[in-house]
Order: structure tokens, then sequence, then C-alpha cells
């Protein structure tokens, strides 16, 4: 039983994947941020664009 603890204390294999995890999650969330950002800036460019046009046509 002393030696599994051991081994199971030296064995780095599922740290190593959950920092993978960790890194992949920290990259979405930046990626989801961006594209919401960019959403509403493209909104508010398209809303301008609306309103000249609407102006333009009065």
């Amino acid at each position: 039983m002393q030696k599994l603890i051991q081994r199971l204390t030296r064995d780095e294999d599922g740290a190593t994947a959950i920092e993978y995890g960790l890194i992949a999650a920290l990259i979405a969330i930046a990626l989801v941020s961006s594209f919401l950002n960019l959403g509403n800036m493209l909104e508010e460019t398209f809303n301008t664009i609306a309103t000249a046009l609407h102006l333009a046509n009065a």
C-alpha cells in the first residue's frame, strides 16, 4: 500500500492533463470575451450606418 501511495505522489501525468485543461479553458474564455466585444463593436457600427442611411432617405 505504501508503494502505491509513493508511486501516485510521483506520477505527474494527471497534473499535466489538468494544466492543459486549465490552459484550454483560459484560451476559450479569452476567445469568447473577444468575440463578444467584437460583436458589440459591429452592432454599434451597423446601427450607425443604418441611422445615417435612414437620415439620408428622410
